[in-house]
């Protein structure tokens, strides 16, 4: 009779650890759960077919690439033919238009901050703005978020001449606390203390610096630079900002 017991024990146990192992096998069988994909940016239109912008140059001050290369600075090899068309969704605008600018430097030396977003591109005495040595910075409150495709910026373009340490950010908040992320940045040695950047540094022409951000959302935008090969003074002629409502 205990034999008959043990047997039966015994089967028990036999079924219940072939259950287990199928078990164990069905579930192996099974895809691993996966977290959902991170979000993109609100109101970026990933999926949304792009067409190149539209953009109003100024009349060219200088003719030619300069070959006077100066000392210290790290270019960007010089491009053959126009420069690549900038991609954005469809309906994308410059909000950025007619909206009064902010700067580290609260009195200018030559020139007022709105001429930094009035439409006169060109290198011409009153078109731009001089703000004093050093790094400075110039922001624009774009009143809302909005997904941005590209920023634009002049400087000085009435010759040629190589901006420094010029830095493109943009964040959430007015103080860029809050998300700050840097779009653009060509201070190879962190001398403004805004990180080492991998960007190369440019001429200065009537074509401005195209950056093209892929619908980073952002309401605020920073720009930064500290003096040129011409000077230690910072000179702004535009900016342009080209996004769509973020949602």
């Amino acid at each position: 009779m205990n034999v008959n017991r043990v047997r039966v024990v015994a089967g028990v146990l036999v079924a219940y650890m072939l259950t287990c192992c199928a078990s164990a096998q069905d579930k192996k069988a099974d895809p691993p759960a996966t977290q959902p994909a991170a979000k993109a940016d609100a109101g970026a239109k990933t999926d949304e077919k792009l067409v190149p912008l539209e953009l109003k140059l100024p009349k060219p001050a200088f003719k030619g690439t300069p070959t006077n290369i100066p000392p210290g600075t790290n270019l960007e090899p010089p491009r053959k033919g126009p420069r690549p068309p900038v991609l954005a969704p469809p309906g994308t605008k410059n909000v950025a238009a007619g909206l009064p600018v902010t700067s580290s430097d609260r009195d200018p030396i030559i020139g007022s901050l709105k001429l930094i977003t009035d439409g006169d591109k060109e290198a011409s005495e009153g078109s731009y703005v001089e703000l004093g040595p050093k790094r400075q910075w110039v922001q624009l409150d774009l009143k809302a978020k909005y997904a941005i495709y590209a920023i634009l910026v002049w400087h000085n373009h009435m010759n040629a001449r190589v901006y420094h340490d010029v830095v493109v950010q943009v964040a959430d908040d007015a103080d860029f606390i809050e998300n700050v992320r840097t779009l653009f940045n060509n201070d190879h040695d962190n001398s403004s203390g805004l990180g080492i950047g991998s960007d190369k540094e440019y001429w200065e022409t009537f074509e401005g610096k195209a950056i093209e951000t892929k619908g980073v959302v952002a309401r605020y935008v920073r720009l930064s630079s500290k003096g040129s090969t011409g000077d230690d003074m910072n000179h702004y002629t535009e900016a342009e900002v080209f996004g769509v409502p973020a949602k």
